[in-house]
């Protein structure tokens, strides 16, 4: 039940115009990415944005990215990661790789599954809530999946969104310690850099027909994955010249910050309010396990320590991939693992949870049968 102070809390923009609400979302952006961007903190463009996000919400504003924006922000971001990727000479060397994407895909799966699976077993999340919730990507995907099986929604979103803010913070702070500083080139004069407006136009007309061949196909990831393989297909053919000018960059980091941060509501907040040392120590538990995976990485492949960090953790591929167009990685690397693992999850992730789930379902009731 809502309390005074929550009342208290939440009443700094409540009942406010949404014009006022918006205003101090982007005047609140644009005051924490730059203090982020002037400690040249990797994804200060996405994390400003994100932790306005959740400021501003917690502070009573009802505000939502609209879906369209939502849709398009995705497009751009593969469309991003598209003109990042080197040539097909490159290509064809990561792919002698292969059985290390495999062997690095399943062990996240593995991972998160087993440590899910000993956390339900062990009651110490209710439910199935922790296996949904701690399927690594796909967070939307699992929080519906979580939905028409009974579990906790609102926990399973809020654990997947927790994870994704936990790895963005993670990854910056590792970039930073390692001295890989930002690299967004967005600083002084390259913000308003000459760009062709064809490419640009170009670019645009990708990222709408990806979203319209995803509407089509009613595919939620295909936002981001239809225009990364478009872009990436086009412009390693010469069809098209991708552009992503710095201020279309920062929208687009904008965009998915606030989208993400504007989830953490006040009322989600005091659902999970209980759970939340559980939930932190759970989703620090998995990262933990991942970025151990992603030592092995370094050690026996020589992998510089934050692609493989990027490359293995739980968080969601378009915070990875905006991290590591933020500093001087492997970004084909990382998006080829972490697009790899989201295809699988899409594929083998429900059916997986719902294998564990329903074992756990029968001892439950044989405990419960056993004790009547």
């Amino acid at each position: 039940m809502p309390t005074s102070s929550d009342h208290a809390i939440a009443s700094g923009f409540a009942g406010r115009p949404r014009a006022v609400q918006w205003l101090a979302l982007v005047l609140l952006s644009m005051l924490l990415a730059g203090g982020l961007l002037l400690l040249q903190l990797p994804a200060a463009l996405l994390l400003g944005p994100l932790v306005a996000g959740i400021i501003i919400s917690v502070a009573g504003a009802k505000l939502q990215v609209p879906a369209a924006v939502g849709a398009l922000s995705q497009a751009l971001l593969g469309c991003m990661i598209a003109h990042m990727l080197p040539g097909w000479s490159a290509t064809t060397a990561l792919a002698a790789h292969w059985l290390l994407f495999v062997l690095g895909v399943l062990a996240v799966i593995g991972i998160s599954a087993a440590l899910g699976w000993a956390l339900s077993r062990l009651d110490i999340l209710p439910g199935t809530t922790a296996l949904w919730g701690l399927s690594p990507g796909a967070a939307t995907a699992m929080t519906l999946m979580a939905e028409a099986y009974g579990a906790d929604v609102q926990m399973v979103a809020f654990m997947q969104y927790v994870r994704v803010l936990l790895v963005a913070l993670i990854a910056s702070l590792i970039a930073h310690s390692l001295g890989l500083n930002a690299s967004h080139g967005l600083a002084g004069g390259d913000w308003w850099a000459p760009v062709s407006w064809l490419a640009l136009a170009q670019t645009l007309a990708v990222a709408v027909v990806g979203i319209v061949l995803a509407h089509g196909l009613r595919w939620r990831v295909g936002a981001l994955l239809l225009p990364l393989i478009l872009g990436a297909a086009l412009s390693q053919t010469g069809w098209v010249h991708l552009a992503m000018p710095p201020w279309l960059i920062a929208l687009l980091y904008a965009a998915i910050g606030w989208r993400i941060g504007l989830r953490f509501t006040l009322p989600l907040l005091r659902h999970v309010a209980r759970a939340l040392p559980r939930v932190l120590a759970s989703s620090l538990a998995l990262i933990a396990a991942c970025g151990g995976l992603g030592m092995l990485l370094v050690w026996f492949d020589g992998v510089d320590p934050l692609t493989a960090y990027l490359a293995t953790s739980p968080g969601g591929a378009d915070t990875a991939a905006i991290i590591a167009a933020s500093t001087s990685i492997d970004v084909q690397f990382v998006m080829t693992m972490q697009m790899a693992r989201l295809l699988a999850v899409l594929l083998l992730g429900p059916p997986l949870v719902r294998l564990l789930a329903a074992q756990i379902e029968r001892r439950r009731h044989a405990r419960a049968g056993a004790g009547a």
